[in-house]
């Protein structure tokens, strides 16, 4: 079974790919890291008393004053203020954030991985927005980022999707999730069979026209005789899995390495 990463930026239209993938004629599992990562802070949830423990004594509006029947939920845009933006304060805090949030969205992710590859399919979307900064990218044998050539057409899109965003929130929101381009570069890097880029700056019709293109090449290389193989034969599966996340490992570190080499130079 083929793992396809679907990344991106806020507002780069990576939601309207992964809809569009969910659907005919393709049909595909979508593994949602972003709703699996609010599931896991429902209330009555380990990471929700996590949470408050952490945030409730600095944030008094973390909670929404309606409460449902485990409790009250909790108040995102007060969180995101709490979390988004620069300064060292925000960085230790969104750190202390991931690290309640990340591990409980890992273990139900492979869950969900496991049950599409015992009902047969033969590809399983992993839509996950930090897919590279959070080390998915190993794991993924093709990877598809949406992207949009201009920051500010991503701050528009932002402001227009969530309306109580101020254009300060809406940027250090887009901000924080580092720059597309960037990760678009780092995609290409894998090769053209498992690297590939999506610019998403026209209409909804250019952008259903491009997927179409991109997901035929996708399926040409992991064909329906292999698919099958794969799942009949889990053990040779196992074999291909860890072959591949070699060779993505190799790809990730020599990337992280030059970058790294690069900032030494400055």
């Amino acid at each position: 079974m083929l793992l396809l990463g679907l990344t991106g930026s806020i507002a780069t239209g990576k939601s309207t790919v992964s809809t569009l993938l969910s659907r005919p004629p393709y049909s595909l599992p979508v593994v949602d890291a972003d709703l699996i990562a609010r599931q896991v802070v429902e209330p009555g949830t380990a990471g929700y008393n996590a949470i408050v423990r952490y945030f409730l004594p600095s944030t008094p509006d973390l909670l929404l004053p309606e409460a449902g029947p485990a409790g009250r939920p909790l108040n995102r845009p007060a969180l995101g203020r709490r979390v988004f933006g620069q300064g060292a304060e925000r960085e230790r805090d969104r750190k202390i954030l991931n690290g309640i949030v990340h591990p409980a969205v890992r273990k139900e992710m492979y869950k969900q991985m496991v049950y599409a590859y015992l009902r047969g399919h033969w590809a399983v979307v992993l839509d996950v927005p930090l897919l590279f900064e959070s080390g998915w990218e190993r794991y993924c044998g093709t990877i598809l980022v949406v992207g949009v050539g201009d920051p500010a057409i991503q701050i528009q899109r932002l402001r227009a999707r969530d309306k109580h965003l101020t254009e300060e929130d809406a940027r250090n929101r887009v901000l924080s999730q580092g720059d597309v381009r960037e990760k678009a570069e780092r995609c290409l890097r894998r090769g053209p069979e498992r690297g590939v880029v999506v610019w998403n700056d026209g209409d909804k019709g250019t952008l259903e026209r491009d997927i179409e293109r991109v997901m035929e090449g996708v399926r040409r290389g992991s064909p329906r005789w292999w698919s099958a193989l794969l799942w009949v034969c889990p053990p040779l599966a196992g074999i291909v899995g860890v072959v591949s996340w070699w060779r993505m490992r190799r790809v990730q570190l020599e990337w992280e390495a030059e970058r790294k080499n690069n900032k030494a130079k400055l």
